[in-house]
């Protein structure tokens, strides 16, 4: 049996396994990851790249899970690369690397790093068929994977969870659950017509558009406020709020898709000016 749709052969299912992966959602949990280990100080970096792996084998399956339910099961999107049988492949191949590394997690750290990376896998399985069907599991469900990637790339370091790391996982949380909320209003209307419930049809419009720059606003307040209290967070920390800020007020103007589009690379500068401010200290902040 054929992997592809569209035509049979290597190249074509090769073409639509790769299709699946989809580098603007896969980025910030990978990157999240990442900074866990750098905020954990001095790190590994073969256990940081198994975590990212890990990391990585369960985003693919999420994106196959989403695709195989939207187009398969509710008949939502159009077209699909992927045959039934191939989405039934890709799932399992990559749900059994993501194990593979879950058990070298469990051998080379502990039993608590394997559980700390088994919740990205467990929302990936869901989150088409059941999260992605009321407004909290649609909105916070991705958020909730990327808090997990940093918190389990924190631990995996240093075998131990700080105030930092869950703090900083749960801003995380926060800010994307504000971008995904705006993301869902460009599909108001489809969803609507099919009684999705996402955070805009439970709300509206405008009144999602408020709660999600609400929790922008929260998370980036967040990151002020830790850099007063805990140590391990530099002031200079504050200029992450500052650059995604800058971004959220472009975006305020914008339709929702352009305004998804610039608050997700908005997310990656923010992420980024964090690394570099906990990692340098610039100014000896």
């Amino acid at each position: 049996m054929s992997l592809s749709r569209h035509a049979a052969g290597p190249g074509p299912a090769l073409a639509a396994l790769a299709s699946q992966v989809h580098p603007v959602f896969m980025l910030p949990p990978l990157a999240a990851s990442l900074f866990g280990a750098v905020l954990a100080g001095e790190f590994s970096v073969p256990l940081a790249a198994l975590h990212v792996t890990a990391a990585f084998f369960a985003l693919y399956t999420a994106h196959v899970t989403d695709g195989y339910v939207d187009f398969y099961v509710r008949e939502e999107d159009d077209d699909h690369p992927l045959s039934s049988w191939g989405c039934k492949v890709a799932l399992a191949g990559a749900s059994a690397a993501f194990f593979v590394c879950l058990v070298a997690i469990w051998l080379l750290v502990d039993v608590w790093a394997a559980l700390l990376t088994l919740p990205g896998w467990l929302i990936a399985v869901n989150h088409a068929p059941q999260l992605d069907t009321n407004p909290i599991g649609a909105t916070a469900g991705y958020p909730l994977g990327i808090g997990f990637a940093l918190v389990g790339g924190y631990y995996v370091q240093a075998q131990t969870l700080q105030p930092v790391a869950v703090a900083l996982a749960a801003i995380f949380v926060v800010v994307l659950s504000g971008i995904k909320a705006i993301d869902d209003t460009k599909d108001y209307e489809y969803d609507r017509s099919i009684d999705k419930r996402t955070l805009a049809v439970a709300l509206g419009r405008k009144r999602a558009w408020t709660a999600a720059y609400g929790l922008m606003s929260a998370g980036m307040l967040a990151v002020v406020a830790l850099a007063v209290v805990l140590p391990a967070i530099p002031p200079s920390a504050g200029l992450a709020s500052v650059a995604f800020g800058g971004v959220a007020l472009l975006a305020r103007r914008a339709e929702p898709e352009l305004a998804t589009m610039l608050l997700i690379r908005g997310s990656y500068v923010f992420l980024a000016v964090l690394v570099a401010t906990v990692w340098f200290r610039p100014l000896g902040w």
